[in-house]
C-alpha cells in the first residue's frame, strides 16, 4: 500500500496528518519561522535560508517577509527576478512552478490544496493536492487567489482581488470573481503604462 506521502504529489486523497508527514512538515516550518525572524539588513542570511527552504530559487529572487507556506516553500520552484511583496501564501503541499520576472503583490495566496466535496471524506480529514504553474513576466495583483491545479501562461496580469478558478493564456489582463479575461495585452500597453499616463521610453 502506497505510503501517504507518496500520495502528496499524485492528486490521490491522503491524510496530511500522518506522523511522516507532520514531522517532516515541522521541520520545514521551522525554517521558515527563522526567515520570518530575519531582520531587513540581513540580505545574505535570508538568500541562504531560501536556498534551503524551496525546491528551485533562481537568481535574483526576493522574497518579503513575511511569508507563508504550508511546507516552509519546500514545494515551490522560483524561476529568477521574481519578487513577493508582503503575506505571499503557498499553500505547497504540492509543487508550486512560478517563471522568470514574475512579481506577487501583497497578501496573494497560491493554493495546491484542497478538500473532497463528499462530508463524510472530509470528516475523516482527507485532502488531495494539485499543481499550480504562474509563467514567465506575469503580475499576480495585491490579494489574487490561485486554486489548486491552476495554470497561468506568460505575461498575464491577474487584477487585485481577483479569484483565479480557470486556467489563463499567456498575453492577457485577468480580473474579478471567478477571474476573466478581460483583454489582451497589446499595442496600448506599449505607448501607455497607467491610464493616460505615456511610457517616455527616452528616460528609461
Amino acid at each position: 500500500m502506497k505510503k501517504m506521502k507518496d500520495r502528496m504529489h499524485t492528486g490521490e486523497l491522503y491524510l496530511p496528518g500522518d506522523k511522516e508527514i507532520f514531522d517532516w512538515q515541522m521541520t520545514c516550518l521551522d525554517r521558515l519561522c527563522d526567515y520570518n525572524m530575519t531582520r531587513p539588513s540581513e540580505g545574505e542570511k535570508r538568500l541562504a535560508l531560501l536556498q534551503e527552504m524551496f525546491a528551485e530559487i533562481g537568481e535574483g529572487c526576493y522574497v518579503e517577509p513575511p511569508f507563508h507556506a504550508n511546507f516552509g516553500g519546500r514545494h515551490v520552484h522560483f524561476g529568477k527576478f521574481v519578487y513577493a511583496n508582503f503575506n505571499l501564501t503557498c499553500v505547497d503541499d504540492t509543487h508550486i512552478y512560478v517563471g522568470d520576472y514574475t512579481m506577487f503583490g501583497p497578501n496573494v495566496i497560491v493554493a495546491t490544496a484542497g478538500h473532497p466535496i463528499l462530508p463524510e471524506l472530509r470528516e475523516k480529514l482527507y485532502q488531495y493536492n494539485m499543481p499550480v504553474h504562474i509563467g514567465r513576466n506575469c503580475w499576480i495583483g495585491a490579494g489574487a487567489i490561485i486554486l489548486p491545479g491552476i495554470t497561468i501562461g506568460d505575461n498575464v496580469v491577474v487584477g487585485a482581488g481577483s479569484v483565479v478558478t480557470k486556467d489563463l493564456p499567456s498575453n492577457v489582463v485577468a480580473v474579478g470573481n471567478p477571474c476573466r479575461i478581460l483583454r489582451e495585452v497589446g499595442e496600448h500597453d506599449r505607448e501607455y503604462y497607467f491610464k493616460n499616463r505615456k511610457i517616455d521610453y527616452n528616460a528609461l
